[in-house]
């Protein structure tokens, strides 16, 4: 019951740590913010300019140029 709550009445907290969430993952260059972004022209571990959103372009570009496995331990190496 209380996911339900959380996302019918947003809550101070709660935005708070969405921001964190997406300004840590962008300062480390995590996910989609390891690319620059091709709309809003950012570079690579800048948040995009629409707040709290990356772009759905910079979001494919990082499918796009992912070279690595979700689980690189578990996947054999290649030779």
């Amino acid at each position: 019951m209380i996911p339900l709550l959380t996302a019918v009445i947003p809550s101070p907290a709660a935005d708070a740590a969405h921001d964190a969430a997406h300004a840590t993952a962008a300062r480390f260059q995590q996910g989609a913010y390891s690319v620059p972004c091709p709309e809003c022209h950012v570079p690579a571990g800048t948040l995009c300019l629409a707040r709290r959103n990356v772009h759905v372009a910079r979001r494919d570009l990082y499918r796009r140029n992912a070279k690595t496995t979700l689980v690189p331990l578990l996947v054999g190496r290649t030779r």
